[in-house]
């Protein structure tokens, strides 16, 4: 599903410039369960967002099932985006003026999709994270446990592939952040390929793979940086 190739993000602000990582290779195959560890500033988030296509690598070869991102238009990269992957954030990022209903349509109004078809598909996610009573409920009136599970109900609205989370316990009590990985799981057994930003050990040891960065560098076990 995904190929990187030497991949580099350099941020320059004029004045300074800031090499976040520094050659990336990377493969991840359909329905893996991926855990990506690292110390505060390893690169982690940069690699989600490259992955996510939010943002582009200042150099290397990204492939999101054989097509190059690199070279694909901001609308492509917005389909992509909307179609395709489903982000969760530490913050939830949900709209605070909205409902749990409304803020799980917004990808679905987006996509196109009508009427019926949308009401039942926003029903049937919140559903599916045990939110189905709190359709009309805003994010203030939610725990940080529900408001985690109704971003991930909006990930979910337009059935994508690839679930990419980043560090979406940190906000959490330890029981709301198990139950949100309990729900991950879920995911990853069903088919879809799920890959974790943390910093719990307890998390990254539910995954099938654990990679680990340092240095904006993937590191092995023993930890020196792979070649």
């Amino acid at each position: 599903m995904i190929r990187m190739s030497r991949i580099k993000k350099v941020y320059d602000t004029g004045k300074v410039s800031f090499e976040a990582l520094r050659g990336i290779d990377l493969d991840v195959k359909e329905n893996e369960y991926i855990a990506i560890v690292g110390p505060s500033g390893s690169g982690k988030s940069t690699l989600m967002n490259l992955m996510g296509c939010l943002d582009t690598p200042s150099d290397g070869e990204y492939l999101l099932e054989g097509k190059r991102v690199n070279t694909l238009t901001s609308n492509q990269l917005a389909d992509i985006r909307n179609g395709m992957i489903g982000f969760v954030f530490q913050a939830f990022n949900l709209l605070p003026y909205a409902s749990s209903y409304e803020n799980v349509e917004l990808p679905l109004l987006f996509s196109g999709m009508r009427g019926k078809l949308r009401k039942n598909r926003v029903i049937e996610v919140l559903n599916k994270v045990g939110l189905g009573d709190k359709l009309a409920n805003k994010p203030t009136e939610l725990s940080g446990g529900e408001m985690q599970r109704v971003a991930i109900a909006r990930a979910l609205a337009n059935d994508p592939k690839l679930i990419l989370a980043d560090e979406p316990t940190g906000n959490l009590d330890t029981r709301s952040g198990m139950e949100i990985i309990n729900i991950f799981d879920e995911l990853w057994q069903s088919g879809h390929t799920v890959i974790v930003i943390t910093h719990d050990v307890n998390i990254a040891g539910r995954c099938q793979r654990i990679i680990k960065l340092k240095d904006g560098m993937i590191h092995n076990g023993n930890g020196d940086p792979e070649k």
